[in-house]
């Protein structure tokens, strides 16, 4: 490769440079050398025919530090981390601009803490100019037109559809949010993942209006088929130009690169025409060469209306320049006077006598910039104690200007935060409390349920507050999938099962019924292999444990039974929920009734659920679901059993009963009465805070759990 790259440059046009060394001098000159010499600069003054002067401003190699005075010397801190690192070097550059010593250079040794830094000073409204930049790919204006390229994709999913539609300033979305929101409701309810599937949808009218305004924006990227480079830029023009994006772009300064970067916005000269109307592309190699074009491409913010008041700049750009103070972070070893790495094609020997930069010339004029640099009057150095798990020194640099003030009797200066320390007073939190008897409702499901006697405030949180965060459209298969699937999986097979079939021949159905299913969930087949797997162990296993069940005389009755009823003891108040799996026994006692709740957790946590029976709400309220209605004989009501069917066993499937869940629905349809009863009557919704409950609960931070004054503390606090 790099015999290649060396040919390359051989054969590649002469660089604009070589003009210099054709042009006749009208008279001397003057070079100015700081940093380091310039090989460009050097070999161009000495073929002038010209007498002139060279200022050398750098320090001697051998005594770097010995013409400085570093009265006072630079303010040295070390600090305990990243962040702690980020908001000392804003303070001092804060500090610096409150007492007007400005321009201050903020020196971008470490470019990712800078950024930080940078952050920290916008949020103080400092004028900042920085000229380093950062990567384009990284602006909004570059990451709105990656996503609106996404949507050409085969697999563009309504998860891309909708994050461009949020990102992107589209008049959609700024003029029409009751439509926008009624086409993500439509997604979520259909389950719609796919673009391609929302095109065939029957969408209701607020809905349709959004989907009426992003068609023609789709139809302009005109799908993944293979074609020039010219055309796809032609085609990402025209969606853009229909979403009404290329004004926003053009308008900003980051979107304006992006167009020129990409060259959509200027009629293109030179070799590029040809060029890309020979290049042929398909859709994933055109997305991946525009996001390189934009991973290259660097980002410099245009210069502000009013003087900057803080420079970004790296070392070697801040020589010579009238800086009133200068703060330097990231003076640790890893970053200042580390030996480079080394060149990717290279050996050091090669690039010395080619020219190139190498390890020595580096150091070297590392080191010239650094004295250049202690000359401003005001300097501070930081470093951090760490890098992560790595432990970081003293820069090289830094200890050999240490090395040279301790021979004349001085040290570096330490650093006074100028941080305005604040004191908080204590505020201890008490276990939350929630009273909401107006919010009430009229009807309660079995999570609902669940919820309310496994923690109150996390039943008003979730099912009074609604505070539940909407899943993403387009997500991994999960094993909450695999449930929803499998449960329709096995509806289906019993409402559809024929009598008499062998257990071969049922197998073959369950198996076939399984994909079907899946196809029409629209689930990815590459993230269902696991389950499929799962579920190709477990059809025989379903099959054998059926049929042994037809022998004893049990009888699917129904599946996914969806049942309301309103307990006398309730005055009214309605429960509901779905019904795994109803069977009728034939065999005594007659009339017998089984509930099962299919699960596809393992048998021990279940075990574990129904050992207590008032724990396990779930069975109780079905159980209760089947009761009869309020003003008949409960004499007259079914008998019941109750069972979870673990579904997960390697070698089985396993019953776990619930019993006498007749008496357990009694006792839980009477808690809930009592319970709605003081609640309604003003009785608060109390944070229990213990159990696995809080372990695992989404609204922890809501009821501020890990806040809370211990019951002691309570006590004795006024």
């Amino acid at each position: 490769l790099a015999r290649v790259a060396l040919e390359w440059a051989a054969l590649a046009p002469a660089p604009a440079t070589d003009r210099l060394y054709t042009r006749r001098w009208p008279g001397p000159w003057v070079q100015v050398r700081g940093g380091g010499p310039d090989p460009v600069s050097d070999a161009w003054l000495a073929s002038a025919d010209v007498a002139g002067l060279v200022l050398d401003t750098d320090a001697a190699l051998d005594e770097p530090f010995a013409g400085l005075t570093l009265a006072p010397p630079p303010a040295w801190a070390v600090c305990d981390g990243f962040e702690h690192e980020a908001q000392c070097a804003a303070a001092q550059v804060i500090e610096h601009v409150r007492r007007g010593e400005v321009p201050v250079a903020l020196i971008a040794q470490d470019r990712v803490l800078v950024r930080r830094v940078r952050a920290l000073l916008e949020r103080a409204a400092v004028q900042l100019s920085d000229e380093t930049g950062w990567k384009l790919s990284t602006t909004r204006a570059a990451a709105q037109l990656m996503a609106l390229l996404r949507l050409a994709g085969p697999q563009a999913s309504t998860q891309d559809l909708f994050d461009w539609l949020n990102a992107a300033p589209t008049p959609l979305a700024r003029n029409d949010a009751p439509a926008l929101w009624a086409l993500e409701r439509a997604c979520r309810v259909g389950t719609l993942t796919r673009v391609d599937r929302l095109r065939r949808h029957a969408l209701e009218p607020d809905a349709a209006r959004a989907w009426d305004w992003c068609e023609p924006v789709l139809r302009a990227l005109g799908g993944s088929a293979r074609r020039p480079l010219a055309a796809w830029l032609d085609a990402l023009r025209q969606a853009a130009q229909a979403a009404d994006a290329l004004t926003a772009l053009r308008a900003d300064d980051a979107g304006a690169q992006v167009l020129a970067a990409l060259r959509l916005d200027d009629a293109p000269t030179g070799a590029w025409p040809p060029v890309v109307a020979q290049a042929v592309l398909g859709w994933e190699a055109f997305v991946d060469w525009v996001d390189r074009v934009l991973e290259q491409a660097t980002f410099v913010p245009g210069a502000g209306d009013e003087p900057a008041q803080v420079v970004i700049t790296p070392m070697g750009r801040a020589v010579l320049r009238p800086f009133a103070a200068l703060v330097f972070p990231g003076a640790d070893d890893r970053r200042l006077g580390a030996l480079p790495a080394p060149h990717p094609l290279l050996s050091d020997a090669q690039c010395r006598a080619l020219g190139l930069p190498h390890a020595g010339q580096v150091l070297r004029d590392e080191l010239l910039a650094f004295v250049q640099l202690l000359d401003i009057a005001r300097v501070t150095m930081l470093r951090r104690r760490t890098d992560g798990s790595e432990v970081l020194g003293d820069s090289p640099l830094v200890q050999r200007l240490a090395i040279t003030l301790a021979a004349r009797g001085q040290a570096l200066t330490a650093w006074r935060d100028p941080r305005v320390a604040t004191a908080w007073t204590a505020t201890p939190v008490a276990r939350s409390v929630a009273r909401a008897a107006a919010l009430l409702p009229n009807r309660m499901s079995a999570s609902a349920c669940e919820a309310l006697r496994a923690c109150p405030y996390r039943y008003y949180a979730l099912y009074l507050l609604r505070l539940r965060e909407e899943d993403e459209l387009e997500r991994d298969v999960d094993k909450r999938d695999y449930g929803n699937w499998l449960h329709a999986v096995l509806w289906r097979f019993h409402a559809q099962r024929p009598a008499g079939a062998s257990q071969d021949a049922e197998v073959a159905r369950l198996n076939a019924l399984g994909r079907a299913v899946a196809l029409e969930q629209s689930i990815d087949e590459a993230q269902f292999v696991p389950y499929a797997a799962s579920f190709a162990s477990l059809a025989p296993r379903y099959i054998e444990w059926l049929h042994a069940r037809d022998r004893q005389g049990a009888r699917w009755l129904r599946g996914e039974d969806k049942v309301q009823v309103r307990p006398a003891a309730l005055g009214g108040f309605e429960l509901y929920g779905v019904i795994d799996r109803i069977d009728a026994w034939d065999g005594p006692p007659p009339g017998r009734l089984e509930l099962i709740d299919y699960k596809t957790g393992g048998a021990q946590a279940l075990q574990d659920r129904v050992r207590e029976a008032q724990e396990d709400t779930q069975l109780a309220f079905y159980a209760a679901l089947m009761s009869p209605p309020a003003g008949t004989d409960p004499a007259t009501g079914p008998l019941l059993s109750a069972n979870y069917l673990a579904l997960d066993g390697t070698r089985r499937l396993e019953a776990i009963e619930h019993r006498d869940v007749q008496a357990s629905a009694a006792a839980l349809v009477q808690g809930l009465a009592h319970d709605l009863s003081r609640l309604r009557a003003g009785a608060g919704l109390a944070a229990l805070g213990v159990g696995a409950t809080c372990e695992f609960c989404e609204v922890r931070g809501v009821c501020r759990r890990d806040d809370w004054v211990s019951d002691v503390d309570a006590q004795v606090t006024p």
